[in-house]
């Protein structure tokens, strides 16, 4: 697709994968994604359910009481998303779309997750009174009147380097490492995605900056 996932939305995609792995679930359903954009606790999609008086601890315990580890670890180092994970997908892109956001962020993300109502994370948020109208208009009050980090599209460099020769290849050659690991990181191959941060620190080291 066009719109690219923000930075927040594709952690939020690749910890809710990490979040089953750690849970021995070996699918990444809906209660996933919804559990990490509550742990975040940032960007539009928190944000929004902050201002519609959602308690955002109390929504994260209802979660985690729906979630019971599976019998045993899991060996799945790329866990197939739930129907209903897809169609939260499928939601979040028109959600953009209807928007005009040429990007993915935590708020259509949210608003996909309400939409969606056989998945848990809805039937979790409607239990709470949340309602996907009051979501949407309090998602377009935060973006119209600039508060919060807007989640940029689709993603703001990750970095600057010095300017001098050959500052350009090193920016991209950074860049392709930190996306691998974010890749990675949806794939649970948690031993590579550190093999490239730890490439990518060396990278930057030379300029004096920091991975985040």
């Amino acid at each position: 697709m066009s719109e690219s996932l923000t930075h927040r939305a594709r952690r939020g995609v690749a910890l809710a994968q990490e979040a089953a792995h750690r849970l021995n679930h070996e699918y990444i359903g809906t209660e996933h994604i919804l559990l990490r954009l509550v742990k975040e606790g940032s960007g539009v999609g928190a944000n929004a359910l902050k201002n519609l008086h959602v308690e955002l601890p109390k929504l994260r315990r209802g979660i985690e009481n729906l979630l019971k580890p599976g019998p045993a670890p899991v060996s799945a180092t790329n866990f197939p998303q739930t129907p209903q994970t897809k169609k939260v997908m499928e939601y979040a892109l028109e959600e953009a779309r209807s928007l005009s956001h040429n990007y993915v962020g935590t708020e259509h993300l949210l608003l996909g997750l309400l939409r969606e109502q056989e998945g848990v994370a809805s039937q979790v948020l409607m239990d709470l009174g949340v309602r996907v109208e009051d979501v949407r208009e309090e998602v377009l009050n935060l973006l119209g009147a600039g508060l919060d980090e807007r989640e940029p599209r689709p993603d703001p460099p990750r970095w600057q380097p010095a300017p001098g020769p050959g500052s350009e290849l090193i920016r991209q050659a950074i860049e392709l490492l930190l996306e691998a690991k974010d890749q990675a990181i949806i794939e649970a191959d948690y031993e590579r995605a550190a093999a490239l941060r730890d490439s990518a620190e060396h990278l930057r080291s030379t300029f004096g900056q920091r991975v985040p």
